[in-house]
Order: structure tokens, then sequence, then C-alpha cells
């Protein structure tokens, strides 16, 4: 546990450059507060003593924002970046050196027992406010978009962005017309409101040309 915490503090350290010393880090970083609150509830867990490993992840939960079930299995290196309103299932498995953006849920889609929550692979990344819903396996070195719906397996090397996601990316090269990062995320929305823009104006166009015939007949006509 504490050779996971110590890898915990260094992948801070690593990925957000606004950290500027460990004291600091320890001292105000809620992600990191919650995942060494979740090392120890895990514990704890691991020991069938549950009572006490909920009540660990509910005061961590209480004092973050961020709720991890004690039952949930994280490697090392595992870092939330602004941590707020994540939610992490009992039964998720999450690899190492993982990073998760605030507002992520890891969750499951209804109430079966067993393996009902998502397994992360290695390095995998998941943006800002996206769910990762049921029992299926994000692969090594994954990204997840922000805002994204994840209902199915995402390949190892591959991004997925969409609501419901799908893969836009795999092994660095595009598989569609959509790109990608955190910001610049393609909304299927304004994306039909611009097809339907672009057939009004052609149908506009075509109106035109059509009226300007029928006057041009009108005209001969009178001639």
């Amino acid at each position: 546990m504490l050779e996971h915490i110590k890898t915990d503090i260094e992948s801070v350290k690593r990925r957000d450059p606004a950290a500027r010393s460990t004291l600091e880090i320890l001292l105000t970083y809620s992600g990191l507060h919650a995942v060494l609150m979740y090392r120890v509830a895990h514990w704890f867990y691991e020991q069938k003593l549950y009572t006490i490993a909920r009540c660990i992840s509910q005061l961590a939960r209480l004092l973050t924002g961020i709720e991890i079930h004690p039952g949930a299995k994280i490697g090392k290196g595992f870092f939330i970046d602004h941590g707020s309103g994540v939610v992490i299932g009992e039964t998720t498995e999450i690899g190492d050196n993982c990073l998760v953006y605030q507002g992520v849920t890891l969750g499951g889609t209804g109430k079966e027992k067993g393996k009902r929550h998502p397994t992360l692979g290695n390095n995998v990344m998941v943006g800002a406010g996206a769910r990762v819903l049921g029992p299926f396996k994000v692969g090594d070195n994954a990204k997840i978009a922000a805002n994204a719906v994840v209902l199915e397996e995402v390949p190892p090397n591959c991004t997925a962005v969409g609501v419901p996601a799908r893969i836009v990316r795999k092994n660095g090269k595009k598989v569609s017309s959509c790109d990608l990062d955190q910001i610049h995320i393609p909304d299927p929305v304004s994306q039909e409101l611009c097809r339907h823009l672009v057939r009004i104006e052609k149908l506009e166009k075509r109106i035109k040309e059509m009226e300007i015939a029928e006057i041009g007949k009108k005209l001969n006509n009178k001639k």
C-alpha cells in the first residue's frame, strides 16, 4: 500500500504542471486525498471488515466529493485530476498509471450481481464528465473523450468520443472524420443542424432559380 501511495504522489507530480511540491500535493489535492483514503479502505475491505471500509469511503466522499467503493481494484499511479463528482463502482478494476478527470462515472447499467462495472487497462485516460457503464474492458492506452458515454468495449490504443461513444482513432490514426482533444469535440447535434442548414440553402437557391425561370417565361409570353 505504501508503494502505491508513493507512486500516486509521483503520478500527480508528473502529470500536473501546477503541482510545485510534494507538500502542496499532500495538503491540497482532493483527488489524491480520495485515493489515499481508498487505499486504506480497500485494505480493510480485503480483511472482510466491510463496515469499516465503507465508513472510510463515505468519509472520503464527504471530504472530497469523490466516491470510490472500497471493493474496487485500482493499480499504482492513479490520478484523479480536479476530482469532484467522480464515482467508481464496487467491481471496477483500474490498471496502472490511469488518469481520470472530474465528473467521471465508472458504473454499472443495472442491479445484476457479480462483475457489473468496467475494467480499465494501463495508461487509460477518461475525460471530464464521461460515463463508462458496464462490465466490459477499456484497453491499454485508450482515451475516452469528455462527456462521452461508453457502453461497450474499447480496444487498446483507441480513442472513443460521443453519445453513445464510437471509436475515432486507432493507433494514432483517424478511423472517421472526427478529431479529438479535451476541448474540440464534435457535437453530433451541431453537425446535424449544419447538414440541415446546407440542405436548406441548396433548396432556397433552387427555388430562387425556379422563380427567375418562371418570371422569364411570363415575360416571353407577354412579348
